[in-house]
């Protein structure tokens, strides 16, 4: 066995109120993939933080080829052959690609003076390393996020490093982009790199990793070789369940029609879409990257303005709404990024919860702070959620935990349709399932739902009915025994609806 490039032995790391890592011990090997799995507020980042400078330890030991070290910062970790590739990519737009790769180590002469040709040609050998189409004078800002992580992962090249952690590095990648980061990940460690690899997409984590280890609470519950294991395994060991209950689709007792919309369209975006939903129904909205589901219930909501359609309300025509008319009807929409458009993520769970209500929180122009306290632990109880009191930042707080004050502040004005765009995105298997769970509480309390999700056996698992949606039209409708991923595959590949259907 390969001895490890990397160990970390009975690691503690303590914040106030909670403790982060437990006497966790992780090893990374030389020319591995090294999978580091959990639910939100495991630990996996903080442990990836403590070996990238970011984070100090409280106790506990980190060896790196064979030695002892301390990490003063991430400078430090970079310079030792250890690199953070962040979710949140942490360049400077305004630099150029050279600048960036070598940002805070800047080559210079003994005054002080940048080397311009020196740091343009130590960049451009490790971006022709990696097979990069653009040179290193290009302005980061103008890079799509596959090419501005493939400069994040050039640093690993400038500095050769030995320890490379991608951390949700596939978040807001198409497939296309993704197939090329796994294409470079293979080349790092036919190199002899030790890659960390987080992700909450277990097919991922099949695809590209040799072992395994499951975080829980702060604590490592084992490590597997991943040829040896299988999701029911890790998932068992990350939230103490099998996945027999992952999905769980609400009963089919429909009620009268909520909403529905006639020829809906949208110039450069959506054309002639048509659709309802009902009482105690759950309806899903499949397609690829781009296809304009989400254009759609924007529109239905008010962000956007249609070009032309009618929608129905309760069987009544009605004129497109504002989304303020549109949440004193009752619709309820939970966006696709719920830190740039579903949360202030420098308020607490209170606050985020009232925001879009505050006509229900307030009297003679005075919110009734004790009336928004109560609601913020009613929902606080009752999703579940993880949080050290009703001011703690959003921002503090595990991408599970904001989902659901997402849903929070959009259940307590009691809606009759609520639209959910990817509402399990970026968040672990248990704050999936739980979402799932509630999902199907929600139609069987009577709320009209539509799902859209860009995983198939979500959308296929939660749904009564799905709609397949390409390049802006709605091209096949399944449900019941129809509703099957050859069905979805074959209807937006070829745009149409298969013969089975």
């Amino acid at each position: 066995m390969t001895a490890a490039i990397l160990k970390v032995s009975e690691i503690t790391k303590t914040f106030p109120g909670v403790k982060a890592l437990d006497e966790v011990s992780f090893d990374i090997r030389p020319g591995e993939v090294h999978a580091l799995v959990g639910e939100n507020g495991a630990g996996k980042s903080t442990l990836m933080k403590v070996l990238a400078g970011l984070h100090q330890p409280d106790g506990g030991e980190i060896i790196y080829q064979g030695e002892p070290m301390q990490v003063a910062g991430p400078l430090d970790a970079r310079q030792k052959g250890i690199l953070l590739i962040h979710q949140e990519l942490s360049l400077s737009p305004e630099l150029s690609v050279a600048e960036n790769i070598y940002l805070g180590a800047w080559p210079t002469n003994r005054f002080g003076v940048l080397k311009k040709r020196e740091l343009r040609r130590n960049a451009a050998s490790a971006l022709d390393a990696l097979g990069c189409g653009f040179g290193p004078d290009v302005r980061v800002g103008t890079l799509s996020v596959a090419m501005q992580q493939m400069v994040e992962i050039a640093r690993a090249e400038a500095f050769s490093a030995n320890v490379v952690i991608f951390d949700e590095p596939t978040a807001s990648l198409t497939d296309t982009e993704k197939d090329q980061l796994f294409h470079t990940i293979r080349g790092l460690k036919a190199q002899g790199v030790g890659i960390v690899y987080i992700s909450h997409k277990m097919d991922e984590i099949f695809d590209i990793t040799d072992r395994v280890t499951v975080l829980r609470d702060g604590r490592v519950q084992g490590t597997l070789e991943t040829q040896d294991t299988d999701l029911n395994q890790v998932t068992r060991m990350m939230i103490g369940r099998t996945l027999d209950t992952y999905f769980v689709k609400a009963k089919e007792e429909f009620g009268t029609e909520v909403l529905r919309v006639d020829g809906l369209s949208k110039s450069g975006h959506f054309s002639d879409v048509s659709f309802s939903v009902r009482e105690g129904e759950v309806l899903g909205l499949y397609g690829l990257v781009g296809a304009g589901r989400s254009e759609v219930v924007e529109t239905i909501f008010g962000v956007r303005r249609a070009d032309a359609g009618q929608v129905h309300w309760k069987g009544a025509p009605i004129d497109l709404p504002t989304p303020r008319q549109a949440i004193d009807m009752g619709m309820a929409l939970v966006p696709e990024s719920r830190k740039e458009q579903g949360l202030v993520l420098m308020m607490g769970g209170r606050e985020n919860t009232s925001l879009p209500h505050l006509k229900l929180f307030s009297g003679m122009a005075v919110m009734n702070r004790s009336k928004e306290l109560v609601t913020y632990e009613k929902y606080q109880s009752a999703l579940a959620i993880k949080t050290t009191g009703p001011d703690q930042a959003m921002s503090q707080l595990s991408g599970g935990n904001q989902q659901k004050f997402v849903l929070a502040k959009w259940l307590c004005a009691n809606p009759k349709l609520i639209i959910l765009d990817e509402p399990t995105r970026g968040i672990d298997v248990g704050s999936k399932s739980a979402i799932h769970e509630l999902i199907a509480e929600l139609a069987e309390q009577g709320l009209a739902v539509i799902v859209i999700s860009s995983e198939m056996p979500e959308v296929l698992g939660v749904s009564h009915r799905v709609l397949t949606m390409s390049e802006g039209a709605v091209v096949a409708e399944f449900k019941g025994a129809d509703m099957t991923e050859e069905n979805l595959i074959d209807a937006v590949s070829h745009h149409r609806a298969p013969d089975a259907a």
